[in-house]
């Protein structure tokens, strides 16, 4: 079981980072191109990317109290 909660927690930290980094670029060429709409989606991603990588963190570390 606490080999899941790591695996989870690596899994959302991994995905967390691609929602940043895609949010990023989306805000960007939003910028670029002058779409607010745009450029909010992508601080909106970047923003679910943030939390979830959070979110992954406290799994692995609550399945790993001693390190």
């Amino acid at each position: 079981m606490a080999d899941d909660l790591t695996s989870k927690g690596l899994k959302n930290q991994a995905e967390g980072l691609g929602d940043q980094v895609k949010g990023r670029v989306r805000n960007a060429v939003g910028g670029i191109t002058g779409d607010s709409s745009e450029q909010l989606k992508g601080k909106a991603e970047d923003l679910k990317g943030k939390a979830k990588r959070k979110i992954g963190e406290k799994q692995v570390d609550a399945d790993n109290p001693d390190v």
